[in-house]
This record gives structure tokens, sequence and C-alpha cells, in this order.
């Protein structure tokens, strides 16, 4: 009996930062290195084929996507991507940003027909803004987002779920133990959380952010709120393996 196909997982992490003259100028990522191994060790045991890749500049992380296009996929894509970032942009270890919509747009039906139908999963842990989250009592169901929130991931590719360590314009924290909305995602794939349907899985992580972690040392009582955006039309189960 033939073995099946087995999903793909692409983890980039970027914990060093370089201008083309050698100048650093943005910090180094301590603790981010051996959090994506973790997230890639876990994601082998749940029969996902893991690429991880260290310190890609710009150009190389989209290079990484435009690769996946060649490849064969089992029944779901899962990338994580871990570096400085600003609204809509992950930094390059060159300190070059790269759109995630040219990365959404490499990953389209047009572009990329072999991942059209699968579901495409994607967990950022990068900043999207300078404010910080000091936190808040919150008594209502929701709230209006502002009106620019998602402007920039309304043309998603086909079968897509995202998911932000942090809101729109705030920072999202890493110390060198790693960062509060990855070791949320590992703590859940550890456990029987890891069976859930998608959208479950993400509020769990949502709620494990919200109620059990807060930034320590300057930044001391912080908090993140993660959130996502979906284009799912159905529920799945990618990590139940």
């Amino acid at each position: 009996m033939s073995q099946p196909r087995q999903s793909r997982a692409l983890v980039i992490v970027n914990t060093h930062f370089c201008s083309s003259n050698g100048e650093v100028v943005l910090g180094t990522r301590r603790g981010a290195k051996r959090e994506a191994e973790q997230l890639s060790n876990i994601l082998s045991r749940l029969n996902y084929k893991v690429k991880l890749m260290h310190n890609k500049t710009a150009k190389e992380i989209e290079d990484l996507y435009q690769q996946e296009c060649c490849c064969e996929h089992g029944d779901y894509f899962v990338s994580i991507i871990s570096s400085h970032g600003k609204e809509g942009v992950i930094i390059g270890c060159d300190t070059e940003g790269v759109k995630l919509t040219r990365i959404f747009q490499i990953l389209s039906a047009e572009k990329c027909p072999a991942v059209t139908k699968i579901p495409k999963i994607f967990f950022i842990q990068a900043c999207r803004g300078t404010e910080l989250d000091q936190g808040v009592v919150v008594e209502c169901d929701s709230g209006e987002p502002e009106p620019e929130c998602f402007s920039d991931y309304l043309s998603l590719p086909p079968q897509t779920a995202v998911m932000f360590a942090c809101s729109p314009g705030y920072v999202a924290f890493l110390n060198i133990f790693g960062s509060m909305f990855l070791q949320a995602l590992l703590k859940v794939l550890k456990g029987e959380e890891r069976h859930l349907a998608l959208n479950r899985l993400m509020t769990r992580i949502n709620w494990e952010v919200a109620f059990c972690c807060q930034a320590r040392g300057t930044y001391e009582g912080c908090k993140e709120m993660p959130c996502f955006v979906t284009n799912l039309l159905q529920d799945v189960f990618p990590f139940s393996a």
C-alpha cells in the first residue's frame, strides 16, 4: 500500500539583521531560533515535511514561496514566519521588507495551482507597528475593527487562514525564552487541542496569550492580542495526525 503524501510546512526565522553595508540596524532576536526548531520538530511528528530556513533576505523569502509552487503537497500547507516586521510587511535579514500581499500573490490560484485547493495556514510572529498594548478588561463580546485593519488581506489566496501574533499597529513580544504567540502555538500543538478544528484552535491560542501571557523586564505587564483572518469554507483539522 502506498504511503499518503505528507503535508508540507515552511518555517522561516530571522534572528540577525544587517544592511547592505554590513551595519547592524535591527536588534538580534534572541530566543527565536530555538523556538522555530521546536515548532519544526513538533510539525515533523505531526506528519509534515518541514523546511526550516534561517536568516533569509526579502528576496530569498519570496523565492522560498515560489519553490513551493513546484512541490508535491499533501492535505495542507503550513507556514510559520518569525522576524521583525511592520504592518503588512516582513523584514528580511538584509533589513529589506517583503509585503505579505506579495507572498499571497505567489500562492494565488493563477500562479500556484499546485496548492489552490488545499488549506494554506500562516502563523506570523512579527510586529505590526510600534504601539504597546497595556491590556484592558473587556466586557463586550466584540468591537468594531478599524476600517483599514485587514485591507491588505482582502486578496488572500483561496482556502487560506492567517494568524498574527498581535493586533494591527502593535508590537509582538519576544524574549530569550521565545515569543508569547509561538509558545502558545507550541503548547497547543503538543496538547489535545491539536485535534480541534483550525478556527477553534486559533481561538484557543488567542485565549492562551490574552489570559496567560504578559511581557517582562522593560515592558513589564504589557499584553498582546493575536488575531486571525480566514476565507476557509469548511472546518479543517490540520494537526490531528
